[in-house]
């Protein structure tokens, strides 16, 4: 490696990414996910394109761990716990017994029908289950579905990685002499229970600490944060547990607790899991073979096909049949079940432990994905309206909340914006009726920033700056969000300043 040689590796790199951003535009327009764009790029830079010359599937799946962590961190740190609390036990459920499902009806269908042998089967049934963190983020975010549906799809792509990633590497590296299937369901029960606590401890640990220590620049806490998250993985793996269940969740807890600077560190996050995005599928575009996946169309297809319209509605019926789904959710379920880098990356396992037609299937997969995400992603938003599911926008929009604490002054400052749809707008500084101790100390209001007055109405698109001392800022970030939900009758309708128990309820 030369100084020139690292010129020009930056000089390509830059492009790509360049590339890659504006190419965004394009997918967002057209309602497809940007891996297939980013794979493309790969595949485009590949031998039968610019003529880069990369095999290396021991490298792209250390790699593709690494980008994983980032997109599972992104996804904690992104979603709302109240959004997707009343769908923990449906997505807990169709992350594990779901994938059992989906990996018994794939793996018959890619031997009776592929002719893979039922090892290869098994190992090919395992890599496809999981739906993907990236795909699901980003499609369904743009996709206005009811929360119930969107927190089940979210909760589950989160939370069926760790399991199917403990799946594929168990039955990639199996032998049926020594290991029983109840040795390999118990150890992966253990695996998950450690990745849990891991992910809970570091998550509890960490918001605490960063709540009650001023770090010195703003700056550093979103890179405390996602450092938080890279060491929940770490831990968890280290553990002899799933790193990447303990990865979410840590994320998860750390996105619900009321840290400093909370929009920026989200948006640092996204940031860094949109960079980890593009190297990723750049990297499995590089990886690809074009003609081996021409030669392996066809059973792609076949194998795509029971995966989408029987091994995953099977799936999806049969784990909500407890808890009263309509039909019309479970269809959606079904249907906006995404495939993307999550299985491709997974199938670069059982080729680094040499399974047999470990090539097939990378192949099979890598057509599986970009073929059927690219029909999936863009009939969601009229399969939504012809189900009557288009209330994505049901309740209102709370406000976000920006803390900074003054360490030498013993409190914090919070600023917030008023967004269309929060019930703060029309309501009086007075009628906020915050904490003895905060106040709103400025208000900007079309460029131009003013001391309100007690009688003061607050409107859509003002920015507030409030200061609260140490003892009241929990308390008054509680009011602030329980007024931007109820309005100006927020505690007249039961929720009181003080009851995390009501507020609970009410969410």
């Amino acid at each position: 490696m030369t100084v020139d040689r690292l010129n020009e590796l930056l000089l390509g790199g830059a492009l790509v990414l360049l590339v890659a951003v504006a190419a965004v535009r394009l997918t967002s327009r057209s309602g497809l996910p940007t891996l297939l764009l980013y794979l493309a790029i790969g595949m485009a830079l590949g031998e039968d394109g610019f003529g880069v010359d990369f095999s290396d599937a021991e490298l792209t799946r250390v790699l593709g761990y690494a980008a994983l962590v980032l997109i599972l961190a992104e996804g904690g740190l992104g979603t709302r716990w109240r959004d997707i609390r009343p769908a923990i036990p449906a997505a807990s459920v169709l992350a594990t017994v779901g994938v059992g499902v989906s990996v018994g009806v794939t793996a018959a269908a890619a031997h009776h029908l592929v002719g893979l042998g039922w090892e290869s089967a098994l190992v090919m049934g395992a890599v496809v289950s999981s739906t993907d963190a990236a795909a699901v983020f980003s499609v369904l975010r743009r996709v206005p579905l009811p929360r119930r549906v969107t927190g089940v799809l979210e909760a589950e792509s989160g939370f069926n990685d760790a399991p199917v990633i403990i799946l594929v590497v168990s039955l990639s590296e199996l032998d049926h002499e020594s290991k029983h299937w109840l040795e390999l369901v118990g150890g992966m029960a253990l695996e998950l229970a450690i990745g849990l606590v891991v992910g809970l401890v570091v998550g509890r640990i960490g918001a605490l600490g960063l709540r009650h220590v001023a770090l010195p620049a703003a700056g550093l806490y979103p890179v405390a944060v996602l450092s938080l998250t890279v060491l929940a993985y770490a831990a968890g793996a280290l553990a002899h547990g799933s790193g990447f269940l303990a990865v979410y969740v840590a994320a998860l807890v750390l996105g619900n607790s009321r840290l400093p600077h909370r929009p920026a560190t989200r948006g640092f996050a996204d940031a860094v899991a949109w960079l980890a995005q593009i190297g990723l599928f750049v990297l499995l575009g590089l990886l690809a073979d074009p003609s081996g996946l021409w030669q392996d169309f066809w059973p792609a297809i076949v194998i795509g096909l029971a995966l989408f319209l029987l091994a995953r509605p099977l799936s999806v019926l049969v784990c909500l049949l407890p808890f009263h789904r309509s039909w019309r959710d479970q269809v959606m379920l079904s249907w906006a079940g995404l495939r993307g880098a999550v299985p491709i990356v997974l199938a670069t396992i059982p080729v680094v432990a040499g399974v047999e037609d470990s090539d097939r299937i990378f192949n099979i997969v890598f057509v599986l994905v970009v073929v059927f995400t690219a029909f999936q992603a863009p009939t969601l938003p009229w399969l939504a309206r012809r189900l009557g599911l288009g209330g994505g926008a049901e309740g209102t929009v709370e406000v976000d909340i920006e803390s900074a604490p003054l360490e030498r002054l013993r409190g914090h400052l919070l600023s917030l914006a008023i967004p269309e749809g929060s019930r703060m707008s029309g309501v009086e500084v007075a009628e906020l009726r915050l904490p003895a101790g905060a106040a709103v100390t400025l208000v900007v209001r079309d460029g131009t920033s003013f001391v309100p007055q007690p009688s003061t109405v607050l409107r859509r698109g003002d920015e507030l700056l409030v200061v609260a001392t140490d003892p009241v800022r929990d308390e008054t970030e509680r009011r602030l969000l329980a007024v931007s939900r109820g309005g100006k009758l927020a505690g007249w309708l039961g929720q009181t300043r003080g009851s995390s128990r009501v507020r609970r309820r009410r969410e």
